[in-house]
């Protein structure tokens, strides 16, 4: 690889700065310390090399069950050393999507770090290196457009270089050194025109930005401050946007769902790590994080091995979240619940079949579980630990019942999703155009792991997955538990019958971004329990296109018992609407459907190990239409072969027609089923040979009750009054967002002017000092370059003369004080930078698309409008001036002046208002009052303009 970095070959040890060095305040929370520049070699991205011994002792006590998962993993890859090192051959490495060669380094890595004495794995550990820094590229051969794979290499292969730094020769050190710098500086290219620098809360950005920083940090430690200070950057000013874009998310959820907000947090909560401990940026008060446990414990199924399975997932995470949990409850709950709910997973991970964990993603993450898991917090469970609770997840628009119970009888699990596209702060920041500075649309978020599935829902009785999503698919809404319509009024991916406005007939992406998709969204209309009855209401008419004149289609759960579930359709018909008939459809992944009946009414079973779980199904006519069942393959390139279903047709019926659905687990018997309604209800009459239920829909948008329902169980009566409705609240943008990410920037800067005096310091009065400047200003404007190498070359003499005359321990830390700031000059190397990258994508792309780069260029070009002290008066209202720079050293210097002139003015201006209270008060000349009364007028002018020159240039 050809290297684009020549700094400073290694970075100076200085002990002199940490005299000076604040002490790191705690954070809420968690107790990350701040190293504030003061580095003594590697490692030192995630600990230094005086932590080291007391991780080793960690790994034999309080970590051994973290240990040993690390243990058996590389005892694993050493035992099949063909089947997990990497290859040689460049054809082979690029030819398949090969993130495993980086997320397995990660763990060999850590290894070789608590088990020193395993020599075979350091020899193991440096041949896996070794064939990693050959590869010409770490890009797969048919996807070289996705930086995705090659982030996960780059963020393993430098945390393992900082890890192993030790063990490495000199030409080893140099090499692959060389390595992370030419592929975090194509990184750093590349985040000017991909996807992941501009579409934010999607999973590749953090993936990418994180790998970016760990190869800025590594290089920063090793002294090349011009391109670390680029690189880091980059990737703070686009993560810290997307961390004040959280803010709008109330309820600790991602719209990408479980699986692949696993995948954001893997990332985004080591980003939180590292800025803290390298930059002293904290996020650990962040609402957003505060409520992302929630997130993992509501969303699980009983028996911890499965979840919610919305959006594009697997059968639970891709990435954790074992490392997640722990992270949450070390630096944020600091309760015990995380640990508890990580230990919860680990005990139930299924091994082998289907939710066990892909064999590329099992262990990338077991390094960092062991370095945040906090063994002083014992695991206990939260509050509501034992009996289903029911959450709503207001801005994912998912309603879910039973979350992280133990497995086993009347355990049930149940979920709704009918919410807005990319989620209630997405949706909003897109159509209400907030964050104006930052946002263009649907341009900046990526919707498309999304699935057309408003209104639909799961049901897990007993633990036993009955009705499912369908998993990783293609996004058609019949692979959802949704309803698709006929006739079709438009071209739709199936002839005769028409889903949801965002299905995609030829693409593996939801469609989204234009339209009317990019307007979908549905609505859970009440989510309310009583007495162990839940009840939930879902309006989806908003994902169905205009033409098919639906005016409603609303979904109506009733879960009666923990094994019986009744679900009511309604669907309400304007009256020139061309539809003749609904279909509704309904999945399970394991388990083909069987036909059964009862009392002339169909219905379908799956066969699980405890029993049948059986649904039966009318319409408000008392029809019951025999259903079709089939499997659903998947196209090649899926992971999932594809999904069992069933099919139910109902005719529709102007203006109204309702079809009930009764869904039951094998300790449930059913002995009659029947429904009757008007245009404003319908009743459901159903008994089992335990239980009796009457109940009672108000549908009509005019209902003479405030009710949702009533349901008579037995001798009992339960009522969901309308008075506890959803009501959709829109968050308010954050107030100085602008600013925000800002001052976040300006805690990168001084660790980076540090460790450049530090440097200096070193070399001052050597050989190497010129060239050391010149180093350090290689890239900007050779005429301030020279001048700036000069004025160092000016201090540098005089400092030798006055050691002459007397020697000091301070001498050094006095002169790295004194030496001019060239931080400026960097920045502005830094701008041009950026603007040369826009350029050059601007020439390669066609019209349509640089009209996207003119929107990256608002994104990333907002940065320079700060001094290295305080808020640019400059910033109004989110507004930023793009002229606005750095200010220079002479500039510095001309506010130094300017504060002296206002203090002399200060004075002048009391000791002119004491003369004339004193001596001028009773003067028997007016005229001279009127004159000192016209200084003082004169004096208090100036004054205002040395307040507001000083104000300005934040003297």
């Amino acid at each position: 690889m050809k290297t684009y970095t020549h700094g400073i070959p290694v970075i100076f040890f200085i002990n002199l700065f940490s005299l000076l060095a604040p002490a790191a305040s705690e954070k809420p929370g968690g107790s990350i310390h701040f190293m504030n520049g003061n580095y003594d070699g590697h490692p030192m991205l995630y600990f230094s090399q005086g932590d080291v011994q007391d991780l080793q002792l960690k790994a034999k006590s309080t970590h051994r069950h973290i240990a040993d998962n690390i243990w058996n993993a590389v005892q694993i890859m050493l035992s099949n050393p063909k089947e997990y090192l990497p290859p040689w051959d460049p054809k082979r490495f690029s030819a398949r999507w090969n993130e495993i060669y980086g997320n397995n380094l990660g763990v060999l890595s850590m290894f070789c770090v608590l088990f020193p004495e395993r020599t075979d794995a350091l020899e193991f550990a440096m041949d896996y290196m070794a064939r990693m820094a050959s590869q010409p590229s770490w890009l797969v051969k048919d996807a070289a457009w996705d930086e995705v794979p090659l982030a996960h290499s780059l963020v393993s292969f430098a945390t393992a270089y900082d890890f192993l730094y030790n063990h490495l020769n000199k030409t080893q050190q140099e090499k692959y050194l060389e390595v992370i710098s030419d592929v975090s500086q194509y990184m750093y290219e590349k985040s000017f025109s991909r996807g992941w620098g501009f579409q934010y809360l999607h999973n590749h950005q953090p993936t990418n930005c994180v790998a970016l920083l760990t190869g800025s940090l590594v290089l920063l430690n090793q002294g090349f401050l011009q391109e670390a200070y680029l690189w880091a950057k980059q990737v703070i000013f686009i993560l810290e946007k997307s961390m004040v874009l959280l803010k709008d998310i109330k309820d600790g959820s991602l719209n990408e769902g479980v699986a692949y907000g696993s995948y954001t947090t893997r990332s985004l909560f080591q980003y939180m790590f590292l800025v803290q401990r390298h930059f002293n940026i904290s996020h650990f008060n962040h609402p957003w994080i505060k409520q992302h446990f929630a997130f993992y414990y509501r969303t699980v199924h009983p028996g911890f091995q499965r979840t919610v399975a919305i959006a594009d997932s697997n059968y639970n995470w891709f990435y954790g979240p074992e490392s997640q949990l722990v992270f949450l409850d070390t630096y944020v709950m600091r309760n015990g619940s995380g640990n508890w709910l990580a230990e919860q997973v680990r005990k139930n991970r299924i091994q082998r079949g289907p939710g066990a964990p892909a064999k590329a993603q099992r262990w990338c993450t077991l390094h960092t579980e062991f370095l945040w898991y906090d063994s002083s917090l014992t695991p206990v469970p939260p509050t509501d630990h034992g009996s289903p609770t029911l959450h709503y997840f207001e801005d994912w628009g998912v309603v879910t019942y039973g979350g992280a119970l133990p497995a086993g009888v009347n355990r049930p699990f149940l979920s709704f999703k009918s919410g807005k596209l990319g989620g209630r702060a997405i949706y909003d920041i897109v159509h209400e155009k907030k964050y104006s500075q930052w946002i263009k649309g649907w341009t900046n978020f990526n919707a498309g792991h999304e699935h057309p599935d408003q209104n639909s829902f799961t049901f897990v009785p007993n633990g036993v997955p009955f009705i499912t999503e369908a998993l990783y698919g293609p996004k058609y809404t019949f692979l959802n538990n949704a309803l698709m319509f006929s006739p079709a009024t438009s071209e739709t991916c199936y002839k005769h019958w028409e889903g949801q406005v965002t299905e995609a007939c030829n693409s593996k992406w939801l469609k989204y971004k234009n339209g009317i998709s990019a307007d979908c969204h549905g609505q859970v209309i009440a989510a309310l329990e009583q007495n162990g009855v839940v009840f939930i209401r879902g309006e989806a008419v908003h994902a169905y296109s205009p033409s098919l004149k639906l005016k409603s289609s609303q979904r109506n759960l009733l879960l009666l018992e923990p094994q019986l579930l009744l679900l009511v359709d309604q669907i309400q018909l304007e009256e020139d609407s061309p539809l003749e008939k609904m279909s509704a459809f309904f999945h399970n992944t394991d388990v083909a459907f069987e036909e059964t009946s009862k009392n002339g009414v169909h219905g379908a079973y799956v066969q699980q190990k405890d029993g049948q779980y059986t649904m039966l199904w009318m319409d408000d006519k008392g029809k019951s239409e025999k259903a079709s069942m089939a499997f659903k393959a998947y196209p090649r390139g899926y992971s999932y072969n594809g999904t069992h279903y069933v099919n139910v047709t109902t005719t529709l019926r102007y203006p109204v027609t309702r079809t009930a659905y009764i869904f039951f687990g094998p300790s449930v018997e059913i002995q009659s089923f029947s429904i009757r309604g008007d245009l404003d209800r319908i009743d459901v009459f159903l008994s089992t040979s335990e239980n009796t239920y009457t109940v009672y829909l108000l549908t009509g948008e005019t209902s003479v009750k405030p009710l949702f329902a009533m349901v008579l169980a037995n001798h009992q009566k339960i009522v969901f009054d309308k008075a506890s409705a959803i009501r959709d609240v829109s968050v308010q943008e954050a107030r100085d967002y602008v600013n925000v990410v800002e001052e976040n920037l300006q805690h990168a800067k001084p660790v980076f002017q540090q460790l450049e005096k530090q440097i200096l310091a070193r070399v001052l009065n050597t050989d190497n000092f010129r060239k050391t400047a010149e180093h350090l200003l290689r890239q900007s404007d050779k005429r301030k370059t020279a001048e700036a190498i000069e004025k160092f070359f000016s201090v540098s003499l005089q400092q030798n003369k006055a050691k002459k005359a007397k020697k000091g321990k301070g001498d050094n830390l006095k002169v790295s004080n004194s030496l001019p700031n060239i931080f400026a000059q960097i920045e502005l190397t830094e701008k041009r930078e950026r603007q040369k990258l826009l350029q050059l994508r601007h020439d390669e792309t066609s019209d349509e698309k640089s009209g996207n780069l003119r929107e990256i260029f608002d994104f990333v070009d907002n940065s320079y409008v700060k001094q290295e002290q305080g808020t640019n008066k400059n910033v109004k209202h989110g507004y930023v001036k793009p002229g606005t720079t750095v200010r220079s050293t002479a500039q510095s210097l001309s506010a130094s002046y300017t504060r002296v002139f206002l203090i002399l003015n200060i004075a002048t201006f009391f000791f002119l208002l004491a003369l004339q209270l004193i001596r001028f008060q009773k003067a028997p000349s007016l005229h001279a009052q009127r004159f000192l009364y016209a200084v003082l007028l004169l004096d208090s002018f100036v004054l205002l303009c040395l307040y507001s020159s000083c104000s300005q240039a934040q003297c």
